[in-house]
């Protein structure tokens, strides 16, 4: 037992040392995105970014547009706002970019985002961590086929497709000598070129665009939160009167 806690606190530590390792060798740390996953109004904006921004070149295929009544909207507002000329209502969330053309472009057919958000998680935070710090990240390189890179994926293939409302930045970099190598830490941004919203707003349309996919990836993971919050009260209730009916029932029992 004592050799399998050692274990087990080395195991821990050796994590420990291999993200602080990560950290001082430049590497991105992952904002925290805003959990907005029961902000009706900022998962229907986010909706709105999705549909306009994302699925142009990738798909949401498990999800269905009707599928948005959930988070307030009318069949008749979907339609009014976030359907293409031939999606019906009941339709996949699919796109009709052709993925023989979409290699070419991009080198990789863009992936399906339905679960991105759940899929994407790792040391460094959860898939919304992930798409939020991504998002936010991205950088003019003229060095790039597309134009652009991006510190949370360096070498990206897709280009910022929010750029318009961001506008361009260049990262600012310090130089540091850690055990005998020089390593580059990131230190900032700089504006080159004003989008169409501040930085402030911008970011805020980037957290409703993470919470929305963030919903999309489980769609009734609100409600088996609350669920599962009333099951756990009921087993406390249910175990102390268990434990009562069991003291009761021993009590003249030796």
């Amino acid at each position: 037992m004592r050799n399998l806690k050692k274990l087990a606190l080395g195991f821990v530590i050796a994590l420990g040392l291999m993200a602080n390792a990560h950290a001082a060798g430049g590497g991105l740390a992952w904002d925290k995105a805003p959990n907005k996953t029961n902000d009706l109004g900022a998962l229907q904006n986010g909706a709105k970014l999705f549909v306009n921004y994302c699925l142009n070149c990738h798909s949401a295929a498990f999800m269905r547009y009707n599928r948005l009544k959930d988070i307030g909207l009318t069949e008749q507002q979907i339609k009014d706002n976030l359907l293409f000329a031939t999606d019906r209502v009941g339709d996949n969330m699919k796109v009709a970019l052709d993925p023989v053309l979409a290699k070419d472009w991009f080198g990789k057919n863009p992936p399906d985002l339905t679960l991105m958000a759940r899929s994407r998680s790792g040391h460094g935070g959860t898939g919304a961590d992930y798409l939020y710090t991504y998002l936010r990240t991205y950088y003019r390189d003229s060095t790039k086929p597309t134009g652009w890179n991006n510190l949370a994926l360096p070498n990206v293939g897709m280009p910022n497709p929010l750029w318009e409302l961001q506008g361009e930045r260049e990262p600012i970099f310090e130089d540091k000598e850690e055990h005998g190598h020089k390593v580059q830490i990131f230190k900032g941004w700089k504006q080159t070129k004003p989008g169409t919203m501040t930085p402030l707003q911008y970011d805020q349309a980037i957290g409703d665009l993470v919470g929305y996919m963030q919903w999309m990836a489980e769609p009734a993971q609100n409600t088996r939160v609350r669920i599962g919050v009333w099951v756990l009260i009921f087993l406390s209730v249910f175990t102390f009167i268990a434990w009562r009916l069991n003291a009761a029932y021993w009590k003249d029992i030796k």
